[in-house]
């Protein structure tokens, strides 16, 4: 049995120590924002945070989460780089088929909080930004996803 923080809401949960973070966000606590991709920690679909950090949780296992605090793709926006990243992507219109997004959306909060947290900026290389594993890459306006999270790494959202 495992008592898990999500999005401020306790859940006690009984699964094996070794499953995945993501099955219980999507299948126990019902959370479907977290999307599944690859099951590699590849694509970056499953990003969630974990005590404040970016993990991808198709690799997490729950026993690894101790006491540490999980945010998901709904409450990001709760928080002042979720928002203005979420606000960034609604107005550059960065959608795409929108699969990934919410882990995309989740990477780019992180950066831009950790950021604010050190008072520091930080230049990001293009392949660093934009890295994930999509079957629909190059259909899409990447440079839209990529923008936002550059301005997130200079600390302009």
């Amino acid at each position: 049995m495992f008592t898990l923080r999500i999005n401020d809401t306790t859940h006690s949960v009984d699964v094996p120590p070794d499953m995945p973070l993501l099955w219980i966000i999507r299948d126990v606590a019902g959370l479907t924002g977290t999307k599944f991709g690859c099951g590699v920690a590849a694509c970056g679909a499953c990003t969630i945070h974990l005590g404040g950090q970016p993990i991808r949780s198709c690799v997490t296992p729950v026993s690894a989460v101790a006491d540490k605090p999980i945010t998901t793709i709904k409450a990001i926006g709760a928080t002042p780089a979720g928002a203005k990243v979420q606000m960034a992507w609604l107005d550059l219109e960065v959608v795409q088929c929108g699969y990934c997004q919410s882990g995309q959306i989740m990477s780019a909060a992180a950066l831009l909080a950790g950021l604010r947290d050190t008072g520091r900026h930080a230049l990001v290389s293009r392949k660093e930004l934009s890295r994930r594993h999509c079957p629909g890459a190059g259909r899409y306006p990447q440079p839209r996803v990529t923008w936002v999270k550059q301005r997130a790494a200079l600390g302009l959202l």
